[in-house]
Order: structure tokens, then C-alpha cells, then sequence
């Protein structure tokens, strides 16, 4: 339990000594010509809808409106590691991309930042870092993201050790209290209408890695929902390595029997296996690309459909003063309406993606139910019981 603070004791003041380094650099080296390059602006609704979506190597909190109508924007930068090759290893403070201007690249515009050490920020779709030259790099950075998952990772442990700290002194058989009743049940349902269903009796050694695939993604679902949390999982290269971790477990455990299933299917004519076989083995991929796009889509789908709402506000705004604060009611309503849906689908989400990696897995390790003679194979009582 102690190696966990002291990992987050550690984490804490890694991005501690980056903002520090951040404002004092800033008050160090001040911009004449700042309040010159501020433009007064209109609500842009992609920039504020994208910017929460995106991952970015600052976390923004808020932004502080001023009388002249400029903004100042509250952000926690984070440090950037970059290796280059022939440059060598490069750490600093995410602080020193805090100017941006427009550019035009192509048929659209993008943001780019000042300069520093041969690297700038491009801000469109995503954010990326590139050299000044264009040559090769390599991005390390603790993102948004990164640090919303470090953050996951340490509130999942702490809560499962503090659970498992109170079987340790009171035992299995004292009744459960607090976090941890709340805890039993849903691992309890998870055992009993997901892993054990689907796995049979090997569901045991299956357990751990459904439950930490369940409570990881529902954790970070509740996080992301937070004012000025990161949308990890609406990241489609977070589900992508999560589905992944699925399939390597699902190919690594299938046995004889599922690959016979899949080259060669029982009691199907020779013709129509030409025709199966190959749609066999694309089902195989299509599998974590399915775990892949369900996550990503709902999860992204959501954070923008609540944005959206809340944004309108500030769209009748600019059209009308009076418009805007009519529609207050009606935004704040519907926002209500959408979060509350998204805390049932943060959890609805975690579910199926732990439901079906048990399903996948279930599939490549099925045994065969029939003997060779065709006679049906009876279970036994200690399967039963298992």
C-alpha cells in the first residue's frame, strides 16, 4: 500500500515542479506585446467541443473572461519528453507552447504555438508535437490522457486494497460494510452472470482480468465525466490497446477444438467451407474491432452530445443577449438529462466490454461436448458445483 502513495506522492510532484518551473519562466520572460496578440473572438464551439475531446499536453481547467473580452485560459501544464534522433532526450514544461496562432495548412486552418527548442505544438482534429525542421520525433509526453489514466490506475488500487484490507482483519465471513458492500455485489454479478456463464468452470482463473477490464473502463468513464476530466476512453487508441489485451488472451488460450471450428467446420459441405472459412477467420479480427468502435464511439459520443448542449447557450448568446439567457433553462435541463444518461452508459460500457471479452475468450477455449462416436459427453457433479 505504501508503494502505491509513494508512486502518487511522486506523481504529484513531478507535476508540482513543472508548474512551478512553468510560472516562473513565464513571470521571468514577459510578452510586451500579449495583450496585442489577444484578438477579441466569438464563441467557437469546435474549438471548446474538440479541445475537451482531444488529448493535449496541457490539462485546461477553465478560462477567466476579462472586461475588454479576452480570455486567459487556467491551465496545468504537463511535462514534455521528446527524443529526436541526433538531438538526443529533451524534458520542459508544456508552458513554453502557451502562445498560439492561426495558419493556414491546406483548405483549413490550424493552430500552431511559439516555438521552443526546435519544437511546436500544431492544434487541429488533435494535438501534435512536431520539430521545427520536420524531422523525426518521437513523443513521450505525459499527456492529458496519460495522466487521467495514472490517476485510474491509483484510485483502482486504492480501492481494492482498502476492500481487500478489510478481508484481511475481519474475514470472508463478516458481513461487508461501506465501499466494500457495494464492492462485493458488483463482483459478485460479474462472477455470476458474466464469467461464469461464458467461461464455465475455468472462470476462476479468468476472474482478475475481467473484473480489472470492468472496473478499469468504469472508472475512467466516471472521470471523464468530471467538469475539466479527460475523455480517455473516447480515445480510439486507448480501446484499441484494450481490445488488444483481449485478443492476444483470447488467441493465446484457444485450443484444438476452436481452431478446428474455425479451418475445418463439422458437418458443413465441402462447397459452402470455401465460403465459411473465410468469413470465419475475418469474424476472428472483427472481433476487437468491434470491442474498439463500441467503446470509443459511445463514450466520445456522449461527452460531444452534452458539450453541443451546453454550448448553444453561448451560440444564441452571440446572436441575441436575451435569446442566450432564455435558453439557459432548456441547455441545463437537457445537460442534466444527458449526464445522468452517461453515468448509466459509463457503466452499461464497462459492462459490455467485460461481457463480451468473456464471451470471445469463452469461445477459444470451448471444449468439445461429443465424443468421437457421436455420444453427447455428460457433466459431473464437481462441474456442476464449480
Amino acid at each position: 500500500m505504501m508503494s502505491y502513495k509513494r508512486l502518487f506522492a511522486a506523481l504529484l510532484l513531478a507535476l508540482s515542479v513543472s508548474v512551478v518551473n512553468a510560472q516562473t519562466e513565464v513571470s521571468a520572460a514577459p510578452d510586451p506585446d500579449k495583450e496585442a496578440k489577444q484578438e477579441k473572438k466569438g464563441f467557437n464551439a469546435t474549438e471548446v467541443i474538440f479541445g475537451h475531446i482531444s488529448d493535449s499536453h496541457e490539462w485546461h481547467l477553465f478560462s477567466t473572461r476579462h472586461a475588454d473580452g479576452t480570455e486567459s485560459p487556467v491551465s496545468l501544464p504537463l511535462p514534455v519528453i521528446i527524443y529526436a534522433p541526433g538531438k538526443g532526450l529533451s524534458v520542459f514544461s508544456a508552458a513554453h507552447f502557451e502562445n498560439f496562432h492561426e495558419v493556414e495548412a491546406g483548405d483549413k486552418k490550424i493552430r500552431v504555438s511559439d516555438s521552443y527548442n526546435g519544437y511546436h505544438l500544431e492544434r487541429g482534429m488533435k494535438e501534435k508535437l512536431v520539430a521545427d525542421d520536420g524531422s523525426k520525433v518521437y513523443d513521450f509526453s505525459l499527456t492529458k490522457n496519460i495522466l487521467s489514466m495514472l490517476v485510474g490506475v491509483v484510485l483502482l488500487l486504492w480501492l481494492m486494497m482498502a476492500a481487500a484490507k478489510k478481508y484481511t482483519a475481519k474475514g470472508t465471513m463478516t458481513a461487508p460494510s461501506g465501499f466494500q458492500n457495494f464492492l462485493e455485489v458488483v463482483i459478485i454479478f460479474m462472477r455470476d452472470e458474466v464469467v461464469k456463464p461464458n467461461l464455465g468452470r475455468n472462470y476462476k482463473r479468468y476472474m482478475p482480468l475481467i473484473l480489472t477490464i470492468f472496473f478499469f473502463i468504469w472508472i475512467n468513464n466516471m472521470l471523464g465525466l468530471l467538469p475539466g476530466g479527460a475523455n480517455f476512453t473516447g480515445n480510439i487508441t486507448v480501446t484499441l490497446c484494450l481490445a488488444i489485451v483481449s485478443f492476444i488472451v483470447m488467441m493465446a488460450k484457444s485450443n484444438k477444438h476452436f481452431w478446428g471450428h474455425l479451418f475445418n467446420p463439422p458437418n458443413v459441405p465441402l462447397g459452402i467451407k470455401f465460403l465459411l472459412v473465410p468469413i470465419e477467420i475475418m469474424s476472428m479480427f472483427i472481433k476487437p474491432i468491434a470491442l474498439t468502435i463500441r467503446l470509443f464511439a459511445n463514450m466520445l459520443a456522449g461527452h460531444i452530445v452534452i458539450l453541443s448542449v451546453i454550448s448553444m447557450i453561448f451560440i444564441f448568446g452571440t446572436l441575441n443577449k436575451w435569446i442566450g439567457v432564455g435558453f439557459v433553462p432548456v441547455s441545463l435541463a437537457f445537460s442534466v438529462f444527458m449526464f445522468m444518461l452517461e453515468l448509466l452508459v459509463a457503466a452499461i460500457q464497462a459492462f459490455i466490454f467485460a461481457n463480451l471479452t468473456a464471451v470471445f475468450i469463452g469461445q477459444a477455449i470451448e471444449e468439445n461436448h461429443s465424443n468421437e462416436t457421436g455420444q453427447e459427453y455428460h457433466v459431473n457433479e464437481n462441474e456442476i458445483i464449480a
